[in-house]
């Protein structure tokens, strides 16, 4: 089956669950329309979602600035970088049900499933970005901050540094130091994506992805440090 647009039903479900109506109906078609189902670069989400990153981490910045007075740079560079991952984002597009309304092409299956999780936190920035072009920052602010404002006061945001955390670990229970790899960069170069191993001598491998080498050695740890019931 071909690229179908929204219906008109489907936006105006979505901007009952955004709180916020759309002037500029196609931005919300674009912001869920994937490469795969492109009719042209310029209907897909990818230049949305490379807006809607830099707007995501200004609010969420804001947000814990304001929440954290006493922190250090240090701890709100930790919160953040959890705050505005993929796997934050796509848990809020989880939470949304944001899945229902993405449009992907015939190859592109189960858009639910571990491996899109990447896709799902994609259209979350795009959706930002898409919001914050049709309303302002006020907009874009209103549904970073109902949606991130919860997250952003967990006791988990104040995490130490994953790949600090993690050569500790090894060093104490194997005496051994992390080994990280690139395994793939992909995208363009304004906006690249990099996919990173990180190896233990006698624990299997975890795999982390990130807009930049260290985003994704951290993912990869933070991953590992989880699975091992270091990290809760």
């Amino acid at each position: 089956m071909g690229y179908q647009p929204l219906s008109n039903q489907e936006r105006d479900e979505l901007e009952v669950i955004l709180g916020y109506a759309f002037s500029f109906k196609e931005r919300l078609d674009r912001a869920f329309t994937h490469a795969s189902a492109r009719t042209s670069r310029k209907d897909v989400y990818e230049r949305l979602e490379f807006l809607g990153d830099r707007v995501l981490g200004l609010c969420v910045a804001e947000m814990l600035y304001q929440a954290f007075p006493d922190a250090n740079e240090g701890e709100l560079s930790v919160r953040l970088n959890q705050l505005v991952s993929a796997a934050t984002c796509a848990a809020v597009a989880d939470e949304l049900a944001l899945h229902r309304y993405i449009r992907t092409g015939s190859d592109v299956k189960n858009v639910t499933g571990k491996r899109m999780l990447n896709v799902r936190a994609d259209v979350v920035e795009a959706l930002i970005a898409a919001l914050y072009l049709d309303g302002g920052l006020e907009a874009a602010r209103g549904f970073i901050v109902k949606n991130w404002q919860d997250r952003a006061k967990q006791s988990e945001g104040a995490r130490r540094d994953a790949k600090t955390e993690l050569q500790e670990w090894a060093h104490a229970t194997r005496s051994v130091t992390p080994r990280y790899t690139v395994l793939d960069r992909s995208g363009p170069d304004h906006d690249p994506r990099f996919t990173v191993s990180v190896e233990i001598e006698g624990v299997a491998r975890e795999e982390g992805t990130g807009r930049s080498k260290r985003a994704a050695e951290q993912d990869a740890a933070t991953k590992l440090l989880e699975r091992e019931g270091v990290w809760a």
